[in-house]
């Protein structure tokens, strides 16, 4: 089997890395292709996969992702024809299941937030199936257009398959630069370009400050662009960390004392290995942050005082699930 995965932002990249393993793992070929926004292409290096980068972000504007998207779909159809792919997957993509659907070929879609409305109208109307974490109804899928037997409900988060055999390595935090003895602080910037994040937020930089202000604490801030860490570097706190390239953010997360983000995957990755972790997404809260505030596990942050800035206690032993069983659900009768 010759299965193309594309990767379109760098959270995509730790998801499904495990899910090409284990396609190689069973004798599948498995194609890779990345657009080249923020640090995707970085960190499937850093996951050992070698992609091909076509395309390019759109910026802010809906034109101007609507002109890269169009300008994307045809250069993955030049590149993609000829290829004899089986199956295409993703975690979403846009871009693939068009070109799946004009080359004829299925496409397997996956995501776990369901308020990107016009990303899943598209997906889901294309694609032959679609993969969801089972916090999300049924009804939260098919409104974007999905016949219901296209729809499958997977256990857990998405998180608990991509940390399946993941050991943190303790070193990464030194080689930052971070203090052995400070608490450590992982921060991410909201999704400035998506469209489902459109609130202005000052609280992000609110809680830099914050946290600056604390000499026990060390920050590390995760930037998705390159004008983003330049615009956190230019604040001028004192022991705040901007890395210039990707690093491995899991085992910061592993380590830190808490975590600070208005994004999904990391957060979530933080909630799977028991780390205090703080929401400050402004948008639409989608069902799985929902679940995991009402369970305690994550928290939603309206005011950079309430943080709680304390050494984390010992974690619980995280639950994990085998990503064979994502492949097994995504694929079975495909191809």
């Amino acid at each position: 089997m010759r299965v193309w995965v594309d990767l379109t932002n760098a959270p995509h990249v730790p998801v499904l890395a495990p899910l090409v393993r284990v396609l190689e793992a069973r004798g599948a070929e498995v194609l890779l292709t990345a657009r080249p926004y923020g640090q995707t292409a970085e960190l499937a290096e850093l996951h050992g996969l070698a992609v091909t980068g076509i395309g390019e972000h759109g910026g802010r504007s809906r034109l101007g992702k609507g002109r890269a998207a169009l300008g994307r779909v045809h250069a993955l159809r030049r590149w993609a024809k000829g290829r004899r792919i089986d199956v295409a997957l993703a975690h979403g993509s846009t871009d693939q299941p068009m070109v799946a659907r004009m080359l004829g070929f299925p496409a397997v879609t996956m995501f776990d937030y369901e308020g990107a409305r016009l990303q899943h109208g598209v997906n889901c109307r294309l694609a032959a199936r679609v993969l969801v974490p089972d916090a999300i109804g049924l009804e939260a899928v098919t409104r974007h257009g999905a016949a219901p037997a296209k729809v499958v409900r997977y256990p857990g988060l998405k998180e608990e398959y991509a940390l399946f055999g993941f050991v943190a390595d303790p070193s990464v935090r030194v080689a930052l630069g971070a203090r052995p003895d400070a608490l450590l602080a992982v921060l991410r910037p909201p999704p400035e370009l998506a469209l489902y994040h459109r609130t202005d937020n000052p609280l992000f930089e609110e809680v830099l400050r914050r946290l600056a202000a604390d000499p026990r604490v060390d920050q590390v801030v995760l930037p998705r662009t390159a004008e983003q860490g330049a615009a956190v570097r230019a604040l001028g706190l004192e022991r705040v960390i901007v890395p210039e390239r990707a690093v491995d953010a899991r085992s910061l997360v592993a380590e830190a004392d808490l975590v600070v983000s208005a994004g999904g995957t990391m957060n979530r990755e933080a909630v799977v290995l028991g780390t205090p972790v703080w929401t400050t997404f402004a948008g639409e809260l989608g069902a799985v942050d929902r679940a995991l505030i009402a369970e305690g596990r994550l928290r939603r942050l309206e005011r950079a005082g309430d943080l709680v800035v304390e050494p984390r206690g010992p974690a619980d032993r995280p639950v994990l699930r085998d990503p064979g069983l994502l492949v097994d659900l995504a694929l079975s009768g495909l191809g």
